[in-house]
């Protein structure tokens, strides 16, 4: 009985400490907040919002290792923490551990998409998951075009060794020869030209794309009519326009919005193989 009115009040003490916290970060007093916390944490230290909030004041003085900390620790207590994971995947990003730090960040948006779909984190989030993907793919596409452009001069510089080595075998040189050789050169460009298309950026098709906003699908929901939109660009026109589908002008009640599967499964596939189209939505 003692033990529990003991719990019970560290407890109490420790909600009023996070207040105290909160207080402190709304005035930008971010080290006092972290001392709030932290008494908070030893007080009651199995509950996650102590650990976030903690970690977002460490975000602020840009302390990204005790970021990460306190992230992993939240993620222990509560898996499915939006902000720990969200902030979680901006500290790994930092140390440029862009798989990983992708990884925490997509974790966080779709925990955050199933907790409230239009909320502001989902497009943070997803902003900055999109920066994150393209910049993982433009070191890699950089490394990828090294790798091309060293194999491809290799490949040139033993066509012209073997083409040297046929000419001083022969007191003539045919122009059939010249022609074969011509003609392997052309085909070696082909080849390697074929082989850079997927890292060349091109136009997101139509079907992937939001009517609306004319960018490359995040969160597809269809219409009873049909049509499929961007979840928060119908929903911001149902609110501020009026109650239709702006394509077939049928009424339109918020509620009959369903997420369109097949859509989101073939900009995820599209998504994979073009990683540069994240940039075209962000």
């Amino acid at each position: 009985m003692v033990t529990g009115a003991i719990s019970a009040m560290a407890a109490k003490q420790a909600e009023r400490l996070k207040e105290d916290g909160n207080n402190c970060f709304k005035k930008e007093r971010f080290g006092a907040a972290i001392d709030a916390y932290t008494e908070a944490i030893t007080l009651s230290p199995k509950v996650p919002v102590y650990w976030t909030n903690r970690a977002l004041c460490h975000m602020k003085r840009k302390d990204w290792t005790r970021v990460e900390e306190d992230c992993r620790k939240a993620i222990q207590l509560d898996h499915d923490s939006v902000k720990a994971h969200y902030m979680l995947g901006l500290a790994l990003l930092q140390r440029e551990d862009y798989a990983d730090g992708v990884k925490a960040l997509q974790r966080a948006l779709d925990f955050g998409r199933g907790a409230n779909p239009t909320g502001y984190m989902v497009e943070e989030i997803w902003e900055e998951l999109s920066k994150a993907k393209y910049m993982e793919w433009e070191l890699l596409s950089a490394r990828r075009s090294w790798e091309l452009n060293s194999l491809k001069e290799t490949c040139v510089a033993a066509l012209n060794q073997q083409r040297a080595l046929d000419m001083s075998r022969t007191e003539e040189s045919s122009e059939e020869d010249y022609s074969s050789h011509t003609e392997q050169l052309r085909s070696l460009d082909r080849v390697f030209e074929k082989a850079a298309e997927e890292d060349k950026p091109t136009e997101v098709p139509d079907y992937l794309c939001c009517n609306i906003t004319l960018e490359i699908f995040r969160d597809p929901v269809i219409s009873p009519s049909g049509v499929t939109y961007e979840r928060a660009a119908i929903l911001e026109h149902i609110n501020k326009v009026g109650r239709f589908d702006p394509i077939t002008r049928e009424k339109l009640d918020p509620s009959k919005l369903v997420p369109n599967l097949a859509i989101k499964e073939a900009v995820a596939a599209y998504l994979d193989k073009h990683v540069w189209a994240y940039k075209m939505g962000s």
